[in-house]
């Protein structure tokens, strides 16, 4: 199983329901609105690093406010 964090960039004023929303998406563990330079982060798993890839760009990056992901795979 491989893990990823995903830092998000997303629209003004849309933090909570894109938080709200990507909490319901398969392979999703935990989403949180964050302070900072990036508005949210989510922790992500798949099988392997084409899984994550795909959970990306289906899932997350089709969501109405999110502007920019940033892929952080954890090592350990």
């Amino acid at each position: 199983m491989v893990r990823a964090y995903i830092l998000m960039t997303l629209e003004p004023g849309k933090a909570m329901d894109v938080v709200k929303r990507l909490r319901e998406e398969a392979g999703v563990s935990r989403v949180d609105a964050i302070t900072g330079e990036y508005d949210a982060i989510a922790q992500v798993e798949a099988e392997d690093v084409k899984g994550i890839g795909t959970l990306i760009v289906d899932q997350l990056q089709g969501v109405s406010g999110v502007v920019r992901t940033i892929t952080c795979l954890a090592v350990e």
